[in-house]
């Protein structure tokens, strides 16, 4: 199993090479060279199985020889043992052929942990067989940056540094960072907004210098085995509602285009997705582009759902090279232009092939706590902003098809929006209640790439 880069100029990897590079050595993201396909009786065949054997067949195809059998489903065990639910992702009924996925019974209440965990073990694995040390820098509009800490606190071949944009987070995401107590991990609460983390993170890859001089790492969704975990529940829900026999629709609320485009992945590997309905923000650069075929940034606004605070959505990139026949030129020429202009125009063949392949609809703030109310009192339903983002568009595209919605966080991770909206103030699980007693550690940096380099390298040798 090889893996290309989206940008066509750095060499081919192996699954296991891809997942420790993160970042392609030209900027790009590394993508299966083929997509393996499941045909009907092997969907079939996943009905009734637990989560963790479900996620073995799924992704066991693209991992080639990396591990063993054996070593695969020990990794993917330790992954979830530490969920809060036995389904590790239960289906939640809404309305008549409407369904909601709960994603937030990990270890930090939101979907990333399916993939940080699953990643944080196969790193384990890897660099315990290697004897290798690897620096990962992350960077996180919030949920992402908890999920790392959580999975990488502690390991003995790892030092994680995650960037998040001050005052941008929820108290309860900036508390699941800075909280952690364990001398390998650290926070960083940097002066700007995600696209700024997210910029001095490609920034640190692309000084191969200094990417080879710390060994560095990446496990944000740039990296590849973040997407393929999260293809996992795509199948999952889609089974338990009938699949393959029956076809299903997903509503997905995103900012940097990976939790959609691992439905996308579903679809390839034969699973049979009607509908891929991206819901945007007021921050609704993808919409944007998927309706009028510019990708043009406009900054960020901040709001009550601040995962989704993003106008450089990374995967997209993944998306544009398939509809773009995979040309990394073409692709590389419009990240450049992204870089330089601030924007690009979606050539017209590219742009039908993507509308074909998703739809899109935005949220404002107003209809966003509009649908918090509406779900706590006509569903029975206490959403975060993010998920009520995403139910919210899917009335939008509801039909004979069932419609599942993802709910990527725990209300009680935005309590102050959810209290608004439904009067109520979600509490923390009980392994959380004593989340704002514990001391935090966190170091304040300015948006500078120097800077954050050296701190890397003096915290990293201590």
């Amino acid at each position: 199993m090889r893996y290309v880069s989206t940008r066509g100029a750095a060499p081919d990897l192996s699954f296991e090479e891809a997942m420790l590079t993160g970042l392609a050595r030209d900027g790009g993201l590394y993508v299966p060279a083929e997509i393996p396909v499941m045909n009907h009786a092997d969907i079939a065949a996943l009905a009734g199985l637990s989560y963790e054997e479900a996620a073995f067949r799924v992704m066991r195809p693209f991992i080639g020889d990396a591990f063993t059998d054996e070593e695969f489903a020990d990794i993917i065990a330790k992954a979830y043992a530490g969920f809060g639910h036995d389904a590790r992702a239960p289906l939640v009924q809404l309305a008549p052929n409407q369904f909601l996925l709960e994603l937030f019974h990990g270890p930090t209440l939101a979907f990333k942990d399916f993939a940080m965990q699953l990643i944080g073990q196969l790193f384990q694995a890897s660099l315990s067989r290697s004897g290798k040390r690897v620096t990962i820098v992350g960077a996180t509009s919030g949920d992402t940056g908890s999920a790392a800490m959580e999975a990488f606190r502690g390991l003995d071949n790892v030092d994680v540094f995650i960037l998040f944009p001050h005052g941008r987070v929820s108290d309860v995401q900036r508390r699941q960072m800075t909280t952690v107590s364990e001398a390998n991990a650290h926070a960083l609460a940097l002066t700007g907004d995600f696209d700024d983390c997210q910029a001095r993170l490609k920034d640190m890859f692309n000084d191969h210098a200094f990417r080879d001089e710390v060994h560095l790492a990446g496990v944000n969704s740039i990296n590849w085995a973040r997407v393929l975990a999260q293809v996992v529940y795509y199948f999952t829900a889609a089974v338990s509602l009938g699949a393959p026999h029956r076809p299903v629709s997903f509503t997905v609320p995103t900012g940097n285009f990976g939790d959609i485009f691992a439905g996308y992945i579903a679809k390839r590997i034969g699973l049979p997705i009607e509908q891929l309905v991206i819901a945007t923000n007021q921050n609704d650069i993808l919409h944007r582009a998927i309706s009028g075929g510019a990708y043009e940034t406009h900054g960020v606004t901040p709001s009550i759902s601040p995962s989704m605070d993003i106008q450089v959505s990374s995967n997209f990139e993944r998306a544009l090279f398939d509809v773009y026949d995979r040309d990394g030129g073409a692709v590389a020429q419009l990240m450049d232009e992204l870089k330089t202009r601030g924007g690009f125009k979606i050539s017209q063949g590219a742009l039908e092939r993507l509308r074909g392949l998703f739809a899109s609809g935005r949220c404002s703030e107003e209809e966003t706590l509009a649908m918090i109310t509406r779900a706590n009192g006509e569903m029975g339903e206490l959403l975060c902003p993010h998920s009520a983002v995403g139910v919210h568009v899917a009335q939008d595209h509801l039909g004979a098809t069932p419609m599942i919605t993802l709910a990527t966080a725990h209300p009680a991770k935005f309590p102050d929006a959810v209290e608004q909206a439904s009067g109520i103030r979600p509490g923390l699980p009980a392994r959380m209640a004593d989340l704002f007693d514990r001391e935090e550690r966190v170091t304040r940096v300015e948006n500078d790439l120097a800077s954050l380099q050296a701190l890397v390298r003096k915290e990293r040798a201590a």
